[in-house]
């Protein structure tokens, strides 16, 4: 939360925002309290008068000063709009959340009524209920709330679904937990937090949505008053005496514009899941940090990455290795595909990062470069890029020390912009580059990574590129800054051969010009061996091997390594006869026992193998292993 405020400091908008919401909050506490009487006062003798130094705003109908009725109507507007926002938000929630714990022909009803209702006009749907409920502030709140409800639901839905499919939910299905429990236990504590960002949004809509039924006799009705039932009393009189309307009409614009800003700001900063933004990262128990090791760009001790479950005493998101009896990296109610891996990477240097489809991998990637998916805990003892602390580092700082490429390049730019003007854009955003600078910038490193005509190719759109143009062109936004690592996830899987040696050659290319430390992630061992420096190989979460690449073919240690050596095909294998294979699969994250991950496919695994789990040793220069039966 702290992390989060000290962004929502650093947005402009946000602070605004959270300004005019904190005026609106001591208005409605101290306004009545004030100006009460004032408001109330009738004059027989200044009825339907405009602004006058002692009635800046005029007066209404029997002489009572409309500023003092403004100040005073704050409370009422901001309590309605309340009250509407969470009755609009607790039927939506519940609406939203049920399709994930009813059986499957409920669950379709539920969601075809959410599709109904998000299609109707929420306006509409609003002044029916009120005209059903009753002229008054509570068919208004009633129509508000149900105009919300169906924008919730559909948040709520699109949220629980990506939790419904979680193991740990399936498991409390097999268990027999009660739907109730599922929902209250499983399902909302894992998507409480965008939801409660959501609420911010909706007062803001909910206010100006009552402003509204009132404004047009549908809402709050006389002797009470709100800010839109002073707009609906003054709007007669615009033309004759217009600040009469324009005071209560200024009063529903600003708070409007508040809450909006402030939800827009909230719901931003808390969407960034990065290590330094901290929503989703807690600090490794054991002890103080590790001296920082000043011959490596990126350095990483112990990082482990959980997906929180839940269990009887426990609640969703408790952070692994809090609890007593607990070690660092361990988590006995949640799924850790990523278990107290540690590398570095020096500058100039390619460590490949290997390992079969649901090793890790990515999951580490995403650790370092802080894109962990909500509600993932990241813990550390240390986690350092150039020497500082990745927490410690500011967003123009990590933005160009660290470079992203990945899988997809078609997912990784945006199909609607042009390519030269998304690569400006990092420029702009985290240097503070103006537009033309950043777009030379913006052809010169296309030019850099060998992309054919790059003044042309940079008004392009990224469908008139080829898969390899478009990787090199990610590859050059990652270059627009002066990154110190580069993190390659995977960035030749999409592209044929021809291609792929290009973009390896590209990726040394750029290397060698830069220094830049390059962690290359790949469960492609061949390509790996090729390109890097360094081998890591992860199995199950856990590094079980370290050694040179040079020594990858011919001196791998660790079963699992040979297997996968094994498994590849060349010109010398015989057609014949079936290709190699490790038996067995690789174990989900959240079923790895105490052991070795590997035991259950090992030929050589013995009894300790499967009961206890072996630590990473020196095997010699730059090599390590983690197998009890290597010497």
């Amino acid at each position: 939360m702290t992390s989060l405020m000290g962004r929502l400091r650093r947005n402009v908008p946000g602070t605004a925002g959270a300004v005019i919401v904190a005026a609106m909050a001591v208005l409605a506490v101290i306004g009545p309290i004030l100006w009460g009487a004032q408001a109330e006062r009738i004059d027989a003798d200044a009825i339907l008068q405009g602004a006058s130094p002692g009635h800046p705003l005029g007066t209404d109908n029997l002489g009572r000063d409309l500023l003092a009725r403004v100040l005073v109507a704050g409370r009422y507007s901001l309590l309605l709009a309340l009250a509407a926002t969470l009755i609009g938000a607790l039927a939506g929630v519940v609406l939203g959340a049920l399709p994930s714990v009813l059986p499957r022909r409920a669950a379709r009803l539920v969601t075809g009524t959410v599709n109904a209702l998000v299609a109707f006009p929420g306006l509409l749907l609003a002044m029916f209920t009120a005209v059903v409920s009753g002229l008054g502030a509570r068919g208004a709140v009633l129509g508000i709330g149900a105009a919300i409800a169906p924008g919730f639901a559909r948040l709520t839905q699109n949220l629980a679904a990506t939790v419904a499919g979680s193991d740990y939910v399936a498991a409390a299905r097999m268990l027999g937990v009660p739907r109730r429990r599922i929902l209250t236990g499983h399902v909302l504590p894992n998507i409480a937090e965008p939801l409660i960002l959501h609420l911010t949004q909706a007062l803001g809509g909910a206010l100006l949505g009552l402003a509204g039924l009132s404004f047009l006799g549908l809402g709050v009705q006389p002797p009470d008053f709100d800010w839109g039932r002073l707009l609906f009393d003054g709007f007669p009189r615009i033309y004759v005496t217009p600040e009469v309307a324009l005071g209560p009409a200024a009063a529903i614009a600003l708070a409007g514009i508040g809450f909006n800003l402030l939800g827009d700001a909230l719901a931003k900063a808390a969407a960034r899941t990065t290590v330094p933004r901290g929503r989703t990262v807690a600090p490794a128990p054991s002890g103080p940090p590790p001296e920082p090791d000043p011959e490596a760009v990126l350095e990483v001790r112990d990082l482990t990455v959980t997906f929180p479950g839940t269990s009887p005493g426990t609640s969703p998101g408790t952070s692994p290795g809090t609890s007593p009896g607990t070690s660092p990296g361990t988590s006995p109610h949640g799924a850790s595909p990523v278990r107290n891996l540690s590398l570095t990477v020096a500058p100039g240097e390619i460590v490949g990062l290997v390992g079969e489809s649901g090793s890790g991998k990515s999951m580490t990637a995403a650790a370092i470069g802080g894109l962990v998916p909500y509600p993932g805990v990241v813990t550390y003892a240390a986690l350092r890029l150039g020497g500082k602390d990745v927490a410690a580092l500011t967003d123009k700082e990590l933005g160009t020390t660290l470079a992203m490429v990945f899988q997809d390049p078609l997912a990784a730019l945006n199909p609607a912009l042009k390519v030269g003007g998304q690569l400006a854009e990092v420029a702009i955003v985290h240097e503070g580059a103006t537009r033309e600078q950043a777009r030379r910038r913006a052809v010169d490193r296309l030019a850099q990574v060998h992309l054919p005509e790059p003044q042309r190719r940079a008004a392009q759109h990224p469908h008139e590129l080829s898969g390899g143009m478009r990787q090199r062109a990610v590859i050059a936004m990652g270059l627009m800054g002066t990154p110190r690592l580069i993190i390659a996830d995977e960035p030749t899987t999409a592209l044929d051969v021809t291609v792929q040696r290009q973009i390896l050659k590209l990726l040394r290319e750029v290397v060698e010009e830069t220094g830049a430390a390059t962690l290359f992630i790949s469960h492609d061992i061949a390509v790996v061996g090729e390109l890097c420096d360094r081998v890591v190989v992860m199995y199950a979460g856990r590094v079980v091997e370290e050694l040179p690449a040079g020594d990858l073919a011919g001196g791998a240690a660790h079963p699992y390594t040979k297997a996968l050596i094994a498994s590849l095909p060349d010109l010398d294998t015989d057609r014949d006869t079936p290709l190699a294979g490790i038996p067995g699969t690789q174990p989900a994250p959240a079923d790895v026992g105490p052991g070795c991950a590997f035991a259950p496919r090992c030929a050589l695994a013995t009894a300790r193998c499967s009961s206890e789990r072996p630590e990473l040793a020196d095997l010699g220069p730059g090599r390590r292993v983690a197998c009890w039966e290597v010497k």
